[in-house]
């Protein structure tokens, strides 16, 4: 088993700072979860780094719940409130997402707003070199998750009811400003790279102004394949999901061909592998079989698009290191964290003068 599986994957007790009355919870879901029985055991997953994630467990079946963390957060993080819409959305047109059942805007409960959702038995693979698969078995699996995200960005989003899930147009625009704010309300260091891609991306944004449903952190840990196909059988972690440019998103899965390799980061880089040795498509290979699947003809301005998306990334991170900062991380891998964002930082500048940027 590779590293970060072991480090990431799977569940463990929950930490005293997550922790909530059970008996609650349990008297909640006889009212509100049709076929649920007790008595009911509560763990919690590893891999969660900002929505607290817990897998309830009973005698006949097992649930997953998604909390919004205690304590003082940021503006606009922690939305599980949207992201229980979008699932359910998804899941009346047979995208892949797990059966939800229930919100509860009842903080009263466990101590803050939380859904609860199928516990979608399959793979999560955190190592996204695929060490403990065959050759043979790699490409389908990086096959399964571009027709995924291919299958999202082609989807009517007015049609399942999200036409108000996001604000059409203005993606980039939009984006660089939150994260642009987030990260100075999170920022514990000074990163030069940092304040010259905040200078940098506001006047670069492309023309195509696209619009479709964004998941906004798509990668392999955050699906369930099935247990013995190469194929996707949920897609998880939809906090920062919106309406948004499909390029943009696309461009921040592409991210693990460019990543800079470093062993405290969540998902391991592809990039300096020999591909063709692993039998693992290269970004340019990928970047076809993506086309192809909603009938693109290539991506212009890619440089701008990778940029953006290192720079955004590095801006997740610290939102992170500023939660230990203020004691509402729920990860014990959070402070880690903070190492990681000069590096994306570099790369991000790095992809921004090859675009031009002096």
């Amino acid at each position: 088993m590779s590293d970060r599986q072991e480090k990431f994957g799977g569940t463990k007790e929950v930490a005293d700072a997550l922790k909530f009355d059970v008996k609650n919870l349990e008297d909640y879901m006889h009212a509100h979860v049709d076929g649920f029985e007790g008595p009911l055991e509560v763990k919690q997953f590893k891999g969660g780094q900002s929505n607290p994630t817990y897998q309830l467990i009973t005698p006949n079946k097992k649930y997953v719940l998604r909390r919004k963390p205690p304590g003082k957060l940021l503006p606009s993080a922690h939305a599980v409130d949207r992201e229980y819409r979008v699932i359910t959305a998804l899941a009346s047109v047979g995208f892949p997402v797990p059966k939800s059942y229930c919100l509860c805007e009842d903080e009263g409960v466990i101590g803050t707003m939380f859904y609860i959702m199928d516990m979608v038995e399959g793979r999560i693979l955190w190592d996204v070199t695929l060490s403990d698969y065959a050759k043979k078995d790699r490409w389908p699996i990086f096959e399964a998750q571009v027709k995924t995200i291919a299958q999202l960005h082609s989807l009517d989003y007015e049609a399942i009811g999200l036409g108000d899930y996001g604000k059409p147009g203005n993606y980039f625009e939009r984006q660089i400003g939150r994260w642009t704010k987030q990260y100075i309300a999170s920022e514990t260091q000074k990163v030069d790279n940092m304040d010259k891609l905040m200078a940098w991306l506001p006047g670069q944004i492309p023309q195509d102004d696209a619009t479709s449903i964004v998941h906004g952190d798509f990668r392999l840990d955050n699906m369930v394949l099935h247990p013995t196909k190469p194929e996707v059988s949920a897609v998880l972690d939809w906090e920062l999901s919106t309406l948004g440019h499909p390029l943009g998103d696309f461009t921040y899965h592409l991210m693990q061909w460019h990543m800079p390799s470093i062993k405290t980061m969540v998902t391991a880089s592809l990039a300096g592998k020999d591909l063709g040795e692993l039998g693992i498509p290269t970004a340019e290979q990928y970047i076809r079989m993506y086309c192809e699947a909603v009938g693109r003809d290539g991506i212009e301005n890619i440089d701008f698009y990778l940029a953006f998306n290192m720079f955004r990334l590095a801006a997740i991170l610290q939102g992170i290191v500023g939660r230990v900062r203020d004691g509402t991380a729920s990860s014990a891998h959070a402070g880690e964290m903070e190492k990681n964002i000069p590096p994306l930082a570099d790369v991000g500048w790095a992809f921004a003068q090859k675009a031009g940027a002096i």
